[in-house]
């Protein structure tokens, strides 16, 4: 049975979530990828305000494709993480408890997770079109400049995600191989 999860996604309700948890997210979720992250990892450094409040944010890494008529989106699949890596823990560290992509993630950012409680989901990659259904409404808040890699505020309902790695570090796609390797 997938956990439902009202956004804003508090630290210790991410503290709550284990690796393999199926999950079903409605709310506000942000989107932003790499440009995005150094752009507010900057303002940040310099002490500046943010243009999108962290505490207890979920952001998904996607560069959606631009929506059809009458569509509030379009296409919007995962982008790697890892491209974030570099600036996840800061991040976190100002709030963000959860972040949904896919892929692995670094030794840095699993470290950030565990020290402020934070989550990492998987989306299903190829799925863009189908994940995009689930986006009631999408504006972008910050750097339109960027185009498909503004930040975009979107509101979400049933938004299928599993947790990958928990809070405490406990990572599905180390669990999962072994596991597998374990019943061959």
């Amino acid at each position: 049975m997938p956990v439902s999860i009202k956004t804003p996604l508090s630290r210790e309700q991410a503290r709550q979530l284990k690796a393999g948890d199926s999950c079903l997210i409605s709310g506000v979720i942000y989107t932003a990828r790499d440009a995005a992250h150094k752009r507010l990892c900057e303002l940040a450094e310099q002490g500046k305000p943010l243009p999108v409040d962290m505490k207890d944010a979920v952001i998904y890494y996607v560069g959606p494709t631009p929506a059809r008529p009458g569509e509030a989106i379009g296409s919007a699949g995962p982008t790697t993480s890892y491209r974030m890596d570099a600036y996840s823990p800061l991040l976190i560290s100002l709030g963000e408890t959860g972040m949904i992509g896919k892929g692995k993630r670094g030794p840095e950012v699993i470290a950030a997770m565990k020290e402020h409680g934070a989550v990492y989901f998987g989306a299903i990659g190829g799925c863009g079109a189908l994940l995009s259904q689930c986006v009631k409404k999408a504006e972008i808040v910050a750097y339109e400049d960027l185009g498909a890699e503004a930040i975009r505020r979107l509101e979400v309902e049933d938004f299928p995600v599993i947790v990958v790695i928990d809070s405490q570090g406990n990572n599905l796609y180390e669990t999962g191989r072994q596991a597998y390797l374990e019943s061959r």
